[in-house]
């Protein structure tokens, strides 16, 4: 049998606590399971937001999407996820990546370094956090035992690979750093190009006991009767990808409702994505998709 669908809400933006607050309720108003916030400089500081998010809601889990391993220290980050974890009742679900763009990095004054040091740095976090969270002495201690799930995000062989040895929820971007092109500015990945990196997750999650859940980043959701109109205007950007690699990548959703969830559908049988992040401009947009699929 298929997994369930879940939903989640990456949430990129806020303007005051209030406005934080009401978003969160109208998101679960929605039917979103998961509320997401990610780690980038000028956006939401992560683990304050998603504590005010467990205040202002009751059913979703609370997630970040990602986390820069680079900007973090593991001691400091295992007491920030514990803590966190105890404040939303063990709502908490942690995500962990290596980090895209350097202007951040340069802006933090910590170091970027080759693709290969990042990964070792997202490594090295993935297995403290596994050693502290997981030591009956650590103090604070997590809500959820031995830790909060851990989601890990990324396309990278070495990445995946780490994700097929420790995390619950593996997380696929669509993207990949666009060659030529500055440092932080992706391309998409063409379906047969994300097959490829399934193959090597799925190759070396061969051993898990227990499959994990897949997550896919939806990075646009148009609602629309001509579903070819926004495929052209993607392939008009020059992102790697042409109109029929637009309209069946699982990055976008063009469509009807209707055609929007069979797409889901078909994403989920061919990929076995069935964890799937919007982003918070296409919250309401995307929520009668959402009950269209509730139960499937």
């Amino acid at each position: 049998m298929p997994r369930p669908f879940r939903f989640g809400v990456n949430m990129i933006t806020i303007e005051s606590g209030p406005a934080w607050r009401q978003k969160c309720r109208r998101a679960e108003d929605l039917g979103y399971d998961v509320l997401l916030v990610p780690d980038h400089l000028g956006w939401p500081a992560p683990f304050p937001a998603l504590v005010a998010a467990a205040e202002a809601t009751e059913r979703p889990r609370l997630g970040t999407f990602v986390l820069n391993a680079g900007f973090w220290n593991p001691a400091l980050l295992a007491r920030e996820v514990a803590t966190t974890d105890l404040l939303t009742d063990g709502r908490l679900e942690l995500g962990l990546g290596t980090g895209y763009v350097r202007a951040e990095h340069d802006r933090a004054g910590l170091p970027w370094g080759t693709p290969g040091e990042r990964v070792d740095r997202l490594v090295r976090t993935v297995e403290e956090l596994e050693r502290l969270l997981g030591d009956p002495e650590h103090a604070p201690k997590a809500a959820q035992q031995p830790r909060p799930p851990l989601l890990i995000g990324g396309n990278g062989p070495r990445v995946l690979r780490l994700a097929a040895r420790h995390a619950d929820i593996t997380a696929f971007t669509g993207g990949r750093a666009a060659p030529g092109k500055p440092e932080g500015t992706l391309a998409l990945l063409t379906p047969d190009e994300l097959d490829a990196a399934l193959t090597v997750y799925h190759q070396a999650a061969a051993d898990r006991p227990a499959p994990a859940e897949l997550n896919i980043l939806v990075q646009r959701v148009t609602v629309t009767g001509d579903r070819r109109a926004p495929a052209r205007e993607i392939a008009a950007h020059g992102l790697g990808v042409d109109e029929e690699q637009a309209l069946r990548i699982p990055t976008f959703l063009f469509g009807t409702v209707a055609q929007m969830a069979e797409q889901l559908r078909e994403h989920r049988e061919r990929y076995g994505f069935s964890y799937i992040t919007v982003l918070d401009p296409s919250m309401e947009a995307f929520a009668p998709v959402i009950e269209e699929l509730k139960g499937s």
